[in-house]
């Protein structure tokens, strides 16, 4: 009996990562995770995804050490023999205006953001060559292809990762590999119930006409993009119907880039 194939997704202790591990688990994959949280909260996402049937881990890394990135990489084909499936979802998000912008939160947001993609990329391309296929999905966001004040640092990443994308996509283009970008719009996330939080505070809100308050600027559907959409998008690009789709993103923002 042939293993199953194997995942590793980034920053998927929680919200869209983690829904993306259910995805992949839920498809037969062998998953490792990683992420933030205490150790409850990770021994809890091992058991959620755990609980579909198929083999999980954890790895630590600090996705802002290139060297702890390769270490992850590195445990990921020891544990599982190979990895089939990247999915660089890790992110963390600061706003202020660029004159203001703290050097020290540009510097991790770009780490975080883009450059560790970068590098699990680059580690875990070889063996994916080797075996003559693979699949690297992109967790970018409407970010990747419009702005918003007071995020400079995490639309710069943003761009930057569907540049990164194309580029990989193209050098793999016919080796069996593809590299794709996910480009969710507003998803209701811890990150952005902390906005709607603040949000219906700063302006004497209920947080149900903060949620819609939030949406009615850019999302013309009114309705937050659900984690386990983005989960599904992933899978289907995992699938045989997308061994040709390389290099592109898939929007998933309400019509928020229709406008």
């Amino acid at each position: 009996m042939s293993n199953p194939p194997v995942a590793l997704i980034t920053g998927s202790t929680s919200g869209i990562g983690l829904a993306v591990a259910h995805g992949f688990a839920k498809a037969g994959y062998a998953v490792m995770l990683n992420g933030l949280g205490s150790q409850a909260q990770i021994d809890d996402a091992r058991s959620q995804v755990g609980a579909h049937g198929g083999e999980v881990d954890f790895h630590p890394a600090d996705l802002s050490q290139a060297d702890q990135i390769e270490a992850m990489v590195r445990a990921t084909e020891a544990r599982f023999g190979q990895i089939d499936v990247l999915v660089n979802n890790a992110g963390i998000q600061h706003t202020a205006r660029i004159e203001d912008f703290p050097i020290e939160k540009w510097n991790a947001v770009i780490a975080i953001n883009l450059t560790a993609a970068f590098h699990a990329q680059r580690l875990a391309l070889p063996g994916m060559q080797a075996r003559g296929r693979g699949r690297i999905i992109n967790i970018a966001s409407v970010h990747g292809l419009v702005a918003s004040v007071e995020k400079s640092a995490y639309v710069a990443a943003k761009h930057g990762i569907l540049g990164l994308t194309k580029v990989c996509a193209l050098e793999n283009a016919e080796s069996g590999i593809t590299c794709n970008a996910i480009c969710p719009g507003w998803v209701l996330t811890p990150l952005v119930q902390k906005q709607i939080d603040a949000r219906a505070e700063r302006e004497g809100l209920s947080n149900a006409d903060a949620e819609r308050a939030l949406l009615v600027e850019k999302q013309p559907s009114l309705r937050f993009t659900r984690p386990e959409d983005i989960a599904g998008t992933a899978v289907f690009l995992c699938s045989p119907a997308a061994d040709n789709i390389t290099g592109t993103t898939i929007t998933l923002d309400g019509g928020w880039t229709a406008r």
